[in-house]
């Protein structure tokens, strides 16, 4: 593991690939993921690619500082306009593309968004912009599934705090202020290429979500995978990994 520190915090970071082929690929994990829930597909991207390729956990994640206290609605905002910048900084890191899932994709919009930073591309999967009932149900239903199954058991291999991580995701999401939470006003201000990415049974958001990106966005490919869910980069990992791969083949500098 290697560990940097950002606002005083410590922050766990992996980096892939020695090439310095740009742009670099940054990976921003989902609500209750971490460096070690991406599994083998950092690697496997930066393989396929060619491009260099780092991911890290939040603060609250993984083995990233544990969370003190409780998280508030604007927690994706405070992420994409302030840690992650302070990271890309302290990492030296210069117009991405950064690689959201679920809540990172929406950090990634954010970022992008309103930031007024450079960025090459996003590729945002099963990303959400909007509360939707479907998404609150799924999560409801993780919240028994953690109470009653072996789900805590599962992450606890991958976080240091296992329980804070799931409060600080499962809390806030039910939390009835976040409800109004939507960032589709924001869409317009990106001004790179995006593509985005939805299986047609994901449980946590309906197509709606990447429908919207490709209304309020100005440069959007979607990528719409069946036999799909919440998690395209495992349940169809091979069509996305080569659309990735096409995606950021076009963004290279000539």
């Amino acid at each position: 593991m290697t560990f940097t520190t950002i606002q005083g915090q410590r922050i766990e970071y992996a980096q892939w690939g020695s090439s310095r082929l740009a742009p670099p690929l940054v990976l921003l994990h989902e609500g209750l993921g971490s460096v070690s829930m991406w599994r083998d597909f950092p690697s496997v991207l930066s393989d396929v690619s060619g491009h260099p390729v780092l991911a890290y956990s939040r603060v609250g994640h993984g083995r990233s500082e544990v969370l003190r206290g409780s998280r508030t609605p604007s927690f994706m905002h405070d992420e994409a306009l302030v840690a992650l910048p302070a990271l890309l900084d302290a990492l030296e890191i210069q117009t991405p593309v950064l690689v959201g899932h679920s809540d990172g994709g929406s950090i990634a919009l954010i970022h992008a968004a309103s930031s007024g930073r450079a960025v090459a591309g996003l590729v945002v999967i099963a990303p959400h912009v909007k509360v939707e009932e479907r998404s609150l149900q799924a999560i409801r239903a993780t919240r028994e599934a953690y109470a009653s199954t072996g789900l805590r058991d599962r992450l606890a291999r991958h976080h240091d705090d296992v329980d804070s991580a799931f409060r600080g995701w499962n809390d806030v999401w039910l939390d009835p202020a976040f409800r109004s939470w939507n960032i589709e006003t924001l869409l317009q201000r990106i001004a790179c290429p995006i593509l985005a990415i939805q299986g047609e049974q994901d449980e946590y958001g309906t197509m709606e979500q990447i429908d919207s990106i490709a209304r309020g966005a100005h440069d959007v490919r979607l990528l719409k995978l069946e036999d799909c869910g919440h998690s395209p980069h495992r349940d169809q990992r091979d069509t996305v990994l080569a659309a990735i791969d096409r995606f950021v083949a076009e963004l290279r500098p000539s």
